[in-house]
C-alpha cells in the first residue's frame, strides 16, 4: 500500500486514504463519493479489501497491550487532547460533514460536533471514576475488576457519521480496547479528518484507525476477522443480522441499534401547540434520523385542533441547501436514498392510504414534507422505517388503545408522549416497548444513561457505564480472608 493523498473538501483538505498503525496509506482501489448538495463528486476515496482490513486490525492488536496497561488515567490525557481538538476544529469539521452528508450546517457547529468533544471528554472521566465493586461472602473478600477486551470493530452509519462515531469510538478507547473503525462509503470524510485529530493529539500508532470502504467487503472483513474482540454497529436490522452471525462465529460480544419506527402519542391533555411543532420537527435533517417519531398517534378528539397547528408549524420549514442558515431541511443523502423514500410513498398511495400533504420529490435529492393516514395498522408505511421525511397519522380512543399502537410494530428504540399527566407519563412510559421514552421534549441526551433498542431495534446498550462494561470483560477476584496481608 502506497502512501495516500488528500483532497480539498469545503476549503479542507481531508484524507482520502486509510489510516492504519499511525500512517495514512491509499491501497489499490477506490470509491466515489458525492455530495448530497450539488450531486457533484467532492472525493475519490481508498477502497479496503481483506489486505488493508488484515492491516488495521494488526496494528490494533499490537497497539493493544501497550494501550491497556496505561489504566484509565493514563489513557484520559489522550482523550482530552482529542477532546480539545475537536472543539478547535469545529468549523472544519462542520464544513465537511455539511458537504458530505448535507446535514444542516448551523446544527453541525451549534450542537452535534462539540457532542463528538463531550463524548471524548465525558468518558474519559467516567472511565477514571468507576469504582470496582467490593463485598464479602462466605470467608472470601471480592472484587468485580473491569479489563480491557482487545481489538474493537466500529461500524458507523452515513447520518450524523461524526457524531456517532465518537459515540462508539469514545468508550471503546476510555475502556481501554484499541479501534478500527469503518465509516459508511456514502459520508466517509468526517471521520478522516478525526483521525488527523486523533494523531495531533498523540495517540500511540495502532490504537485508533481508519479503514474506509464498501460494507461488503470492508465491513464483512472486519467483523469476521479473527483477533477483533467486540463488535459494535449502527445500520439497518438486514445488515446488523448479517454482522451478529460474523460476530457469532467467532464468540465476539456484540451492540447494535438498527433504527426506529417511533411512536409520537399526544393526548388531549397535552399542551396542542408545543407537541405539533415537536411533530414537525420530525422532518429535520430530512427525517433521517433512527429515534425521530415517525408514527404520529393523536387521540380522536383532537385530531383536527393537532393538525391545524402541524400544518402551520410544517409550513415554515424551508427546503434548500444546507449550508444556508434559512434551510430547516436539507436534501436527502443520495440518488438511491431518495428512490427508497418516494417508493415508500408510492406503494403507499398504491395500496389506498390517503395522502394528508406532500408526497412528492423536488428539485435535486430534495423530497417534501409527507404525511400519510394509514386505512389500517399493518400497512408497510407505519410497519417500516422509511428514514426520510415522511410521517404517518393515526387516532387513539383510550390510553390502551395508545399503548397497542404503540407497540404494534417490530421496532422498539425511542417513542415520544405529550401529556399534562404525570401519571398518564409514568403509566404511557412503562408501556411503550422501547429503549428510551421522552415526556414533553424529544432528543435530550444524558451520557451516562443506557442507550439501545428492543426488538428489531437492536441488541445491547450504549451510554456511560453500560458502554464501558460492554468494551471490558468482567472478572471476579476472590480471596480467602486472612491469607494474604
Amino acid at each position: 500500500m502506497s502512501t495516500s493523498v488528500a483532497t480539498r473538501v469545503a476549503g479542507v483538505d481531508v484524507p482520502t486514504g486509510h489510516f492504519i498503525g499511525g500512517e495514512w496509506l491509499a491501497g489499490d482501489a477506490s470509491f466515489e463519493t458525492i455530495s448530497p448538495i450539488d450531486q457533484e463528486a467532492i472525493a475519490e476515496v481508498a477502497r479496503a479489501g481483506e489486505r488493508e482490513v488484515d492491516a488495521a486490525v494488526g496494528a490494533a492488536a499490537e497497539a493493544f497491550p501497550d494501550w491497556a496497561a496505561l489504566g484509565p488515567g493514563g489513557r484520559a490525557p489522550y482523550l482530552r487532547r482529542l477532546a480539545d481538538l475537536i472543539d478547535a476544529n469545529v468549523e472544519r469539521l462542520a464544513a465537511v460533514e455539511c458537504a458530505d452528508m448535507a446535514m444542516l450546517l448551523r446544527s453541525l457547529r451549534a450542537r452535534v460536533i462539540a457532542r463528538g468533544a463531550l463524548n471524548f471528554r465525558n468518558y474519559a472521566e467516567l472511565a477514571v471514576a468507576y469504582e470496582e465493586r467490593d463485598w464479602r461472602s462466605r470467608g472470601t473478600w471480592n472484587r468485580v475488576q473491569r479489563t480491557p477486551a482487545g481489538p474493537a470493530a466500529v461500524i458507523t452509519p452515513w447520518n450524523a457519521p461524526f457524531m456517532l462515531s465518537t459515540w462508539k469510538v469514545a468508550p471503546a478507547l476510555a475502556a481501554g480496547c484499541t479501534v478500527v473503525l469503518k465509516p459508511a462509503e456514502w459520508s466517509p470524510l468526517s471521520c478522516a479528518v478525526l483521525a488527523q485529530l486523533a494523531a495531533e493529539a498523540g495517540m500511540p500508532p495502532g490504537v485508533f484507525n481508519v479503514v474506509q470502504g464498501i460494507g461488503e467487503e470492508a465491513g464483512a472483513a472486519l467483523v469476521s476477522h479473527p483477533l477483533i474482540r467486540r463488535v459494535s454497529f449502527t445500520g439497518s436490522p438486514e445488515t446488523g443480522r448479517l454482522i451478529g452471525v460474523a460476530a457469532a462465529r467467532n464468540l465476539v460480544p456484540f451492540t447494535a441499534e438498527l433504527g426506529g419506527k417511533g411512536p409520537l402519542v399526544v393526548f388531549d391533555d397535552a399542551d396542542l401547540d408545543a407537541a405539533a411543532a415537536k411533530a414537525a420537527g420530525q422532518y429535520d435533517d430530512a427525517g433521517q434520523v433512527c429515534l425521530a417519531g415517525t408514527r404520529l398517534l393523536i387521540q380522536d378528539g383532537i385530531r383536527g385542533a393537532f393538525l391545524e397547528r402541524f400544518h402551520a408549524a410544517v409550513d415554515r420549514h424551508v427546503l434548500g441547501d444546507p449550508r444556508e442558515d434559512a434551510t430547516t431541511i436539507s436534501p436527502l443523502i443520495h440518488p438511491d436514498h431518495v428512490d427508497r423514500v418516494a417508493g415508500f410513498v408510492e406503494r403507499a398511495l398504491a395500496d389506498g392510504q390517503r395522502l394528508v400533504r406532500g408526497g412528492h420529490r423536488l428539485d435535486g435529492l430534495l423530497f417534501e414534507p409527507t404525511l400519510i393516514e394509514p386505512t389500517r395498522d399493518d400497512a408497510e408505511i407505519v410497519q417500516r422505517e422509511v428514514f426520510g421525511p415522511v410521517l404517518t397519522l393515526q387516532t387513539f380512543t383510550d390510553e390502551a388503545d395508545a399503548i397497542r399502537l404503540a407497540n404494534s410494530t417490530a421496532y422498539g428504540l425511542s417513542g415520544i408522549v405529550y401529556t399534562g399527566s404525570l401519571g398518564r407519563a409514568d403509566r404511557v412510559g412503562r408501556a411503550i416497548r422501547a429503549g428510551v421514552i421522552w415526556v414533553n421534549t424529544f432528543l435530550v441526551r444524558d451520557l451516562t444513561a443506557p442507550f439501545g433498542g428492543v426488538g428489531i431495534s437492536g441488541i445491547g446498550r450504549e451510554g456511560g457505564d453500560y458502554a464501558l462494561d460492554f468494551y471490558s470483560d468482567l472478572k471476579t477476584l476472590q480471596i480467602l480472608d486472612g491469607s494474604v496481608m
